[in-house]
């Protein structure tokens, strides 16, 4: 899809992954820290996620965990990425002894469902918060407990999977309804 960014070997593919900890590993504290790494793809598969080649890029500190306002912490990074997309910086490559134009491609995120909704602004709480099936996620909001369950995703699996006639292991019922169709690059708006 960019030819002129894939031919030139020595633009960086990369990835973004974060999620919060609790550095003192005390539960009673509840102060939170959020790493954001960069982890570069243009190596190797087994010196990728290796510690030595990951950059940490913003480390987020503080009394509470960020929240929506993550954007506020990442707005330098994704200046700085969308130069690196844009235009590119000037670089001295060591080995060939010659200047060239470096630029950068951000590929995915990696992070868990919660970190996930922080990143992207998507609600991963209630009725609604499968972000493949949206407004027709099946859910199930316990007696109880009051929590919101979700059930259905057997669906996603082949017709003939023996998990879809197991009901006792899962919700009672057999699974008979079929996956939604997956988006096409064409269903999917990009702001």
């Amino acid at each position: 899809m960019y030819p002129a960014f894939g031919r030139d070997p020595r633009n960086l593919r990369l990835g973004l992954a974060t999620d919060g900890m609790n550095p003192y590993g005390n539960l009673s504290s509840k102060h939170s820290s959020w790493p954001v790494l960069l982890i570069i793809y243009n190596l190797p598969y087994w010196l990728c996620m290796k510690r030595k080649y990951m950059m940490l890029s913003v480390m987020i500190s503080g009394p509470r965990q960020p929240g929506n306002d993550i954007d506020v912490y990442l707005s330098p990074l994704i200046e700085d990425l969308r130069l690196l997309w844009n235009e590119g910086i000037e670089v001295f490559d060591a080995y060939e002894k010659v200047n060239f134009n470096l630029r950068a491609l951000l590929l995915w995120t990696i992070n868990d469902f919660l970190a996930y909704g922080n990143l992207s602004g998507y609600s991963v709480k209630g009725h609604h918060a499968c972000l493949i099936c949206e407004e027709n996620t099946n859910y199930h909001k316990l007696k109880y407990g009051m929590k919101t369950c979700y059930i259905g995703h057997r669906k996603f699996l082949k017709r003939n999977h023996p998990y879809r006639k197991l009901k006792k292991a899962f919700n009672g019922c057999q699974e008979d309804k079929t996956a939604p169709p997956p988006l096409t690059g064409d269903g999917v708006i990009i702001e």
